[in-house]
């Protein structure tokens, strides 16, 4: 199997922010490995999600909740729809490596979400650890770091 090139690489991790903005979230899920994580520390540089809290710390299981949850008929916080829009920094390669398989990209951005007369914006740093598993690029761990993680938070309905 061909390792990706780092241009593969970024576009990736730019193409997965833009199914979340077009809210095509059964798609989304689809590029999570068996054993993915979307992570959100609750404080900087935090290292180890099991053994201190988190805003979020979801496997897979927990991810396919959520998305039957922004689905479902009877999900009145979702009438009318939340929607979101990645505004993203060139993503960086940060390692590779190739005999494995695993590539670790760090991008900057800016999120918005927005739902009626409600928008909330959240800035941050987001690091795809990223595999090949079958001749695709998968996200094994996606880590999502606020930069103001330990404030106080509304609902957040979407994924940054």
């Amino acid at each position: 199997m061909t390792a990706p090139t780092d241009t593969q690489l970024i576009d990736f991790v730019l193409d997965e922010a833009a199914m979340l903005d077009a809210l095509r979230f059964e798609d989304w899920l689809q590029l999570f490995t068996e054993d993915g994580h979307y992570w959100m520390p609750l404080a900087h540089g935090q290292t180890d999600p099991r053994l201190h809290a988190s805003l979020l710390y979801e496997d897979k299981l927990l991810l396919q909740v959520r998305v039957a949850r922004l689905a479902g008929a009877r999900t009145f916080s979702q009438q009318p729809v939340s929607r979101c829009h990645h505004l993203l920094q060139q993503p960086r390669v940060l390692a590779r490596d190739d005999a494995a398989g695993i590539f670790t990209c760090r991008t900057s951005f800016h999120y918005v979400e927005t739902r009626q007369d409600t928008q909330t914006l959240y800035a941050g740093w987001a690091t795809h650890t990223l595999v090949q598993q079958a001749g695709a690029l998968r996200i094994r761990e996606k880590r999502v770091d606020l930069v103001n993680c330990d404030a106080a938070f509304g609902s957040m309905q979407l994924f940054m």
